[in-house]
Order: C-alpha cells, then structure tokens, then sequence
C-alpha cells in the first residue's frame, strides 16, 4: 500500500469536501496521558490527510474542545473542517440546553471561545428538540451563518419526518439548508438504510456516521462477552458493555475471516463496508491512540467486491 492516500467525498449536496475517514473526540479526553495520546491522535489524522474533526459543547463539558482547537491551531484553518454542536445539558438553569435561540446563539459562542477558532464549518443540533419550533432553531443558525460564525448546518440522530419538515421550512423560509446529518451507522446498526439514506440522496444531504466500529467490537477488541479488557470502553461504560454479545463476537470472528483474505483488519473491512454507501461522507473513528488511526485511515478507497459485500451480508444475517 506504498502509495495510499486519503480520499474525500462532497458532503451532501454541498461544495464542502471531507476525508472518508474524521476523527470525533468523544470520551478520549480523560487524564493527562489520556490527553496526550489525544492530541497525538489529532497530529497523526492530519498528517494522513484526515481533514475533518468532529467535537460537541457536551464531550466533557467543553474540555474536549479546548484540547482539539488547540491541537488545530498550528496548520493553516482553511486546510480542516471543524464540526461542533449543541443541544445536551450544559448547565442547572431552564435555558442550560436544547435548541432554543438563546441556547443555540450563547452554545456557538461558547464553543468558539472554547476552540479558540472564529467559526466552526459545521454547526448541528446534536438531537431533536421538541420543546422549540424547528423555524426558531433553524433560523438562529442562520443568522450564525450570516454572521460567518458557522459555514453549514447539520442535525444529528433526527428522523427523516424531522430532517424533511427542516429542509421544507428552510425552503420556505429561504434559511441556510441542513447539508450533513450524524447517525449511528455500523453492520449491526443498521435502522438508516431504510428511510434516511433514500430521503437525504433524494434531498442533498450527507450522512456523517458515528459508531462505524459499534464501539470496538468490530475492531476485533472483544473476545467474549463477559470477559473485556480494562482499557476498553466496555470495561468503562456499563451500555457499551450491555452490546456486547457472544453472537455478535462470533460474527466478529466470521468477518476476521473475510478480512484476512483480501488483506485487510476487521476494522477496515467494517469502515470500507460503510464506505460502500455513496450517501455516507464520511466514518467518524474515535481512536484513542495514533496507531488506531493509522490503521483506520487506511479504509479509505478499498473498494469491496459484490462478492465480499454478499459475504458479509451472510453473516450478519444469521442468526
């Protein structure tokens, strides 16, 4: 793979063009080594041509965005995409979450305080809000657009009804269009395939997936159920832990097989199936070591044969 190089996709049906593989920064801010082989990550992702770095208000209460911007800042900002969002709890007070105008507005500016950047690329609402009309949500990121504090807006984990009301009102309004959408999306998580893949290839809008290795299982990290390493999420979060099955290890293991064969790790093969949808931008990896990520990036451009993609439909399909 002497010559390898990153690939990058449009997002949506925008001129924005992103890696197939970002790098998010969820849960891998910790303590201070933790930090380090954080920001080791961030330095190694870019170097492989990684442009896209994904971070929210919530991930550590904002700590994880003050260790990414300050990571970013020594390469120039027209050469990475920055994604942050807002919508989790962020404070005591009534107003402290959501997607209310004055949580969006003081959210934006809290986070761009925090990343010590001007503008975010993307700015998403991190889940729906019901308690706030959508045309007030939607037009506060608009006027963050107008003033040049956020490039594009995105939603994440939204059902196709809310991103087609969202796209609608935009149209009416003639407000700045959602272009990404953030789901969960890995071979055993599956529910987008349905609906919001046909509606946002119909509509211009781009899927952003995290989860792509459903929380290292599909990495191969996991050899039984009840046994799982003490550096692992699992060994750290009781719902990660609660995924974790003897079958889908088996699965696992099944899919190793395939991987090898056509020289690849299971995590490759499981970001390159993901990959196989046009609609899909771009894999969000959450690597905590720059190993992790040299290895991931290198699921871009490995195109799988029908062969390879019927295999693997097989396996996941039994039961």
């Amino acid at each position: 793979m002497g010559g390898w190089q990153m690939k990058y996709r449009r997002l949506g049906g925008s001129g924005l063009k992103v890696s197939e593989i970002s790098l998010g920064s969820w849960l891998t801010y910790g303590g201070y080594v933790e930090r380090q082989q954080a920001v080791q990550s961030i330095h190694t992702a870019y170097g492989l041509g990684i442009n896209f770095f994904d971070t929210a208000n919530i991930y550590e209460r904002g700590a994880a965005e003050k260790v990414l911007g300050e990571a970013l800042k020594q390469y120039p900002r027209e050469s990475y995409v920055l994604a942050t969002k807002a919508y989790g709890v962020m404070g005591d007070g009534p107003n402290d979450r959501g997607l209310s105008r004055k949580h969006i507005i003081e959210q934006c500016n809290a986070s761009l305080r925090r990343l010590g950047h001007d503008y975010v690329d993307i700015f998403y609402c991190h889940r729906f809000d019901p308690e706030t009309p959508l045309e007030e949500t939607l037009r506060a990121i608009d006027d963050l657009i107008r003033q040049g504090k956020v490039l594009y807006a995105g939603v994440s984990e939204w059902t196709a009804a809310q991103i087609t009301e969202a796209l609608n009102i935009a149209d009416r309004r003639l407000l700045d269009r959602i272009i990404v959408n953030q789901p969960i999306y890995n071979m055993f998580e599956r529910y987008i395939e349905k609906e919001i893949i046909p509606l946002c290839e119909q509509r211009g809008v781009g899927q952003v997936v995290y989860s792509p290795l459903a929380q290292g299982l599909l990495a191969g990290k996991y050899s039984s159920a009840t046994e799982v390493p003490e550096d692992s999420r699992a060994a750290k979060l009781d719902w990660v832990r609660k995924q974790i099955s003897e079958d889908k290890i088996a699965k696992v293991k099944r899919l190793e097989g395939v991987a090898q064969e056509i020289g690849l790790t299971v995590g490759q093969l499981a970001l390159a199936w993901i990959l196989r949808q046009p609609n899909v931008a771009s894999a969000l990896i959450g690597a905590s070591r720059p190993e992790q990520v040299r290895e991931n990036a290198r699921a871009s451009g490995v195109e799988l044969s029908a062969e390879t993609i019927e295999r693997i439909e097989e396996i996941l399909k039994d039961e």
